[in-house]
């Protein structure tokens, strides 16, 4: 027979400002570690503030979160006198469940020991259940009524993540239940991911993650060579700067699962692998973000208090992933993208063909692979680092994204069919796809096929013989509307470069001759 908890308390003063005011979220967190240790958690009384409770009125607004049918059910909206009168009775009901053994544990937070949550707490100590929770007076308070507390810590510096983790984890020690903490993206889901932390490595997620610092480097790069806006270079050279830490903080967060824990200890590790560029903040924040995983389980599971763990988990995990990126990873990764950059330029100089060919061979593996954007992407920042353009980004916009414009136009201007046109609203391609899933809805399930070796090449060949080719027709049609697209926009930029552009610099510098 599974045990069951029941979790009582307030959003509280300083819990208000560390998950407290959103209960749904810091809920599910203990609904998610509990399910993984086989914990039920039966009763839930739970007072929701909308302001911290330090000070509050008892006339300010209020909800009372219960359990019901196994979902967590939030009352309506009163004052918090009115919910504190809901809560008493709750409290009665909650200690005859203890007086007739249907709790087995108690999760604290913020708890009223001598308020609302007495009653509970004294059949508590009758039947000396052991208890956990966070919440400094609280939790004296209940100690000292006589509870037998098996954890207790403040909420200074913790998560909702890390303070679940904790009371399960001493719950489970105490019943000698087997309990691996769920620690990922989606822990608060149904799909997080459990086991080894290098399961979560993931370098096309870091970089994808990490894209929006990418684009606000560009723009600033782009928007600097505008008449007036010369000083935003350095905005750019700033951003350069920084982008080992974005990617170090990204790889930490994704990696250690811990949400603020990772991303102080990846931009701890990050700051310090500076001299690494690019490659040595993402070793890094990786490395900062397995350590803080395993510092963190470990600290919880003696018992350590949440906020200690998490000072541990993040201060430490980035202070040793840092001078590990400062002294072994930054040199190694610079001499790695030196050598990249030297091996682009040494092309480029000796032939255009070549460098051409060097980048082709570069491309394809990505696209095959499905791993375009994290392995390309990097190399584009290691030029851009050192010579504030890239001959591979130019590749890609030329070769990607102009193209990619050019077959959008075509098909808008001649479609092959009329689910294909943008006017259309794509609702035949809807009702195509809505075909297709009842198709695979009645589909019997099949295992899942043994690896095999050159199966990716034979699953290439799977894959092409399913392509429907187009006409020859549509292939005429088609590359004249793309190639006049690039003629257009290569003829745009050149014009917009040289008439537009150049004369307004020159201008302006001969003004102040």
């Amino acid at each position: 027979m599974s045990k069951r908890i029941a979790v009582i308390g307030s959003s509280g003063g300083n819990l208000y400002n560390q998950g407290g005011s959103d209960p749904n979220a810091m809920m599910k967190e203990i609904f998610t570690q509990a399910q993984s240790a086989g914990i039920e958690v039966s009763f839930i009384q739970f007072i929701g503030a909308q302001a911290t409770m330090d000070n509050i009125s008892m006339d300010a607004k209020a909800r009372l979160y219960t359990l019901e049918g196994g979902q967590l059910t939030a009352g309506p909206q009163a004052s918090l006198k009115e919910i504190n009168q809901q809560a008493e009775q709750l409290d009665e009901q909650l200690a005859g469940l203890i007086d007739e053994g249907s709790i087995d544990g108690l999760v604290l937070m913020s708890s009223d020991p001598k308020g609302v949550n007495a009653k509970a707490v004294a059949a508590a100590a009758r039947k000396q259940i052991p208890a956990v929770g966070t919440g400094g007076t609280s939790i004296a308070n209940t100690q000292a009524a006589g509870v037998r507390v098996i954890s207790a810590s403040g909420t200074t510096g913790t998560t909702n993540r890390t303070r679940a983790v904790a009371f399960i984890s001493a719950l489970s020690k105490e019943w000698k239940l087997k309990y691996m903490p769920v620690i990922g993206s989606s822990a608060a889901g149904a799909g997080a991911v459990q086991g080894s932390v290098l399961k979560r490595i993931n370098f096309r997620g870091i970089m994808m993650a990490s894209m929006p610092g990418f684009i606000a480097m560009a723009l600033c790069l782009a928007l600097s060579k505008l008449p007036g806006l010369a000083g935003l270079e350095d905005v750019f050279n700033t951003l350069i700067g920084i982008l080992p830490v974005i990617l170090a903080a990204i790889a930490a967060k994704q990696v250690s699962g811990l949400d603020e824990v990772g991303i102080v200890a990846g931009v701890i590790a990050g700051t310090m692998s500076t001299d690494g560029g690019i490659i040595g903040g993402l070793v890094a924040g990786i490395l900062a973000g397995v350590l803080a995983y395993y510092i963190i389980t470990f600290c919880l599971g003696h018992k350590v208090p949440g906020t200690t763990a998490n000072i541990a988990a993040g201060g430490l995990a980035g202070l040793i992933a840092g001078f590990a990126g400062m002294y072994a990873i930054a040199p190694v990764a610079l001499w790695f993208g030196n050598g990249v950059k030297a091996l682009i330029e040494a092309c480029l100089t000796f032939s255009p063909l070549l460098a051409g060919a060097v980048a082709g061979l570069l491309i394809w593996p990505a696209i095959i692979g499905g791993v375009y954007h994290a392995a390309i992407l990097p190399i584009v920042l290691l030029e851009m680092e050192s010579t504030g353009f890239s001959f591979l980004g130019a590749i890609d916009m030329t070769g990607l994204v102009m193209v990619s414009a050019g077959i959008t136009l075509a098909n808008v201007l001649f479609p092959r069919q009329k689910s294909d046109a943008a006017v259309d609203g794509g609702k035949q391609a809807k009702a195509s796809a809505k075909a297709v899933e009842k198709k695979v809805e009645k589909a019997p399930e099949k295992k899942p096929a043994k690896k095999r070796r050159f199966g990716f090449l034979k699953d290439v060949r799977s894959e092409l013989k399913r392509v429907t080719w187009p006409t020859k027709q549509d292939v005429l049609r088609w590359s004249v509307v793309v190639v006049v697209a690039l003629v257009f926009f290569g003829v745009y930029v050149a014009v917009l470069d040289n008439v537009v552009i150049t004369p307004l610099l020159i201008a302006i510098s001969g003004l102040g001759v």
